[in-house]
């Protein structure tokens, strides 16, 4: 097992939680999606560790939380400016970004915005503009949330996410997880969930020139897998991976996802 850290960053305006582990010389950052609104990322980083611990020995592996308070109505774009902020803090001057679902947004804005800071960018299930199949996704896990409905929220996730493979395999655990779990926060989930909605880097994209690998899923229910397509096209001499047979979950199903990463990482192929 590698060396880790649970950690908190206390910083003027805001305070942000995040793990640490791995015993690399590079270092790579996860910014993970919406479900970080329902849970930061506090107290994880055994669990996480044993989950990339392929990704240990060649790099420093950071996961960074959204801030613990967000603001009402707070965008992809200032939540990347929170995390530019927190990387500076902590002495990151360069690193590997790897941004999932809405942690995808957010590395958008951040190569976008902070060039200088991303080394190499990774976007996985993602998109740079709403679409249909989105809205309707979101406005949906957004009534949950007013409702208070975590479970139903963990359903319709693992649901639109999986293969049926593994929803066989797993639909005891969550609907369990769902009946007895619960958020601290719906209001930072919320907060999350509706800024996917507005988010826009599409006319933007053109200004990531660091290389930059594109996953997506073609059975993505959630963001489509036109999207990964789409940004793909946009970003210059971006490389495009589309997945069969999986969808949004795909970085947990996909047996190669951390290979196809590490390598990038290492060597852009």
């Amino acid at each position: 097992m590698s060396l880790f850290e649970n950690g908190t960053l206390n910083l003027p305006g805001m305070t942000m939680d995040y793990i640490r582990f791995g015993r690399g010389k590079t270092p790579l950052v996860m910014i993970p999606g919406v479900g970080d609104g329902l849970r930061t990322v506090k107290g994880m980083a055994i669990p996480f560790a044993f989950l990339y611990r392929s990704l240990a020995r060649d790099f420093t592996v950071y996961v960074f939380s959204r801030e613990r308070q967000l603001s009402p109505k707070m965008s992809t774009r200032e939540m990347a400016e929170h995390l530019n902020t927190a990387l500076e803090a902590l002495g990151l001057s360069s690193v590997m970004a790897v941004g999932v679902s809405q942690g995808g947004m957010i590395a958008q804005w951040l190569a976008i915005d902070h060039p200088e800071r991303i080394e190499r960018l990774v976007l996985v299930v993602t998109l740079s503009r709403p679409n249909e199949t989105v809205r309707q996704v979101i406005a949906r896990w957004i009534g949950m949330a007013e409702r208070g409905d975590f479970r139903g929220i963990m359903q319709d996730t693992a649901e639109r996410s999986y293969s049926e493979k593994r929803l066989r395999q797993m639909r005891r655990w969550y609907m369990l997880a769902g009946l007895f779990g619960k958020s601290s926060s719906m209001e930072r989930f919320l907060i999350q969930a509706e800024s996917c909605l507005t988010h826009d880097a599409y006319e933007c994209l053109d200004r990531i020139l660091c290389p930059t690998l594109v996953i997506g899923g073609e059975e993505d229910q959630i963001v489509t897998g036109q999207a990964s397509v789409e940004m793909a096209g946009r970003i210059p001499g971006a490389q495009l991976v589309m997945v069969e047979k999986l969808g949004h979950g795909l970085y947990e199903e996909a047996p190669d996802f951390l290979q196809r990463v590490q390598r990038f990482c290492l060597d852009g192929k």
